[in-house]
């Protein structure tokens, strides 16, 4: 089955290498990533990949109405290493109203884990 992985660029670079090894390391079908023009203009995935622009100041059902209208119908990882507190649960009230089943992947010393 197809994976695409769903991830947040937050506004702080110190978790985008976390990402960037999950994008590089792991085969994906999708790459989708949510963050803003900033986060687009600066972050160079090594794989292509799909965008999903939001504003950080937006209300919270904005965020998550965006990222549900974005999602794709495959199986669906999920890292949370990057981003804020709201956008974390934007994307997980956006997977439940949804009704997707995911995975939550993180890179650790002894590898890749998916939860």
């Amino acid at each position: 089955m197809a994976r695409t992985l769903l991830a947040v660029l937050g506004v702080g670079k110190g978790t985008w290498g976390h990402v960037a090894r999950l994008i590089s390391e792991e085969t994906w079908e999708q790459v989708l990533l949510i963050s803003n023009e900033w986060g687009k203009e600066n972050f160079a995935p090594s794989k292509e990949a799909d965008w999903i622009i939001i504003n950080n100041r937006s209300g919270f059902e904005l965020i998550k109405d965006e990222i549900k209208k974005n999602l794709p119908d495959n199986e669906i990882v999920v890292t949370l290493i990057s981003g804020s507190g709201k956008e974390h649960m934007a994307i997980l009230a956006a997977l439940k109203e949804k009704k997707v089943d995911f995975k939550i992947v993180i890179l650790t010393g002894e590898g890749t884990k998916y939860y």
